[in-house]
């Protein structure tokens, strides 16, 4: 199963890239980046906005046509627009920039004559040479997310009785975390920028699949067994989710 990202749609089975790389259309507020995609389910075509890339996405049903996406497109200009404007500010891995680690503020401090990366005082301190510092910050948030979403997974699913077959860190544009019938588990490694509470309900939500693959209403009495932080979680992910996109 899969847990939408607030603000980002769901991606379903079945969906074709037509453009690899967002296309610049030009809009009346101006070119606007937009990425076209088709896929077999859908029964209308629809918009929603890309927080990562700042893109619109468009998807067509199977015999949706690229004029009418582009009717639609123009049709909603001014929402394109303002949802594009509203979008955070992207903040790059660079010394001195402000990243949050478990929902606090840490500083990127580099280090050049350390060798590894640490945690110091709210600080991230990366060793090495300058020109490796983003991959090496990257690398750094990946391996704590690896250490803490896979923990907290991996007690839930002890209270369950289930040992998950494998635990993944991936870098996803749709989704916070997702569950297979194999008992793979799939976290999106930005989760690790968010409170510890937003893990453990995100955590939560997957291995609550392994009892229940769907979203029933047995399946929300098995997550709020595992966490007692679904509606926090979900607020603070609704609100600051973007955010996290716009990170890296």
């Amino acid at each position: 199963m899969k847990f939408r990202l607030p603000g980002c749609g769901l991606i379903v089975h079945k969906v074709a890239m037509l453009s690899s790389e967002a296309e610049q259309i030009m809009l009346p507020g101006g070119p606007v980046p937009v990425q076209w995609r088709r896929n077999a389910r859908a029964r209308r075509i629809s918009l929603r906005i890309h927080p990562k890339g700042a893109a619109v996405v468009v998807t067509l049903p199977p015999r949706g046509s690229r004029a009418a996406g582009l009717r639609l497109l123009l049709e909603n200009a001014g929402w394109v627009a303002d949802r594009l404007a509203a979008l955070p500010t992207r903040t790059s891995f660079e010394a001195g920039a402000s990243v949050p680690l478990h929902g606090l503020d840490h500083q990127i401090a580099h280090q050049p004559g350390m060798h590894g990366a640490r945690i110091v005082d709210q600080t991230i301190q990366i060793g090495g040479d300058p020109e490796f510092l983003a991959r090496r910050v990257a690398d750094f948030l990946r391996a704590e997310a690896r250490r803490s979403i896979g923990a907290i997974a991996i007690a839930k699913a002890d209270r369950l009785g289930i040992r998950p077959r494998r635990i993944s860190i991936k870098d996803t544009s749709s989704r916070w975390g997702s569950c297979t019938a194999r008992r793979d588990l799939a976290f999106s490694w930005r989760l690790v920028m968010a409170p510890i509470f937003v893990q453990d309900y995100v955590a939560a939500h997957e291995v609550a699949h392994f009892a229940h693959m769907n979203h029933s209403d047995a399946f929300w009495r098995q997550v709020a067994a595992l966490t007692d932080h679904t509606d926090a979680a979900v607020a603070w992910l609704q609100r600051e989710g973007p955010r996290l996109m716009r990170i890296g």
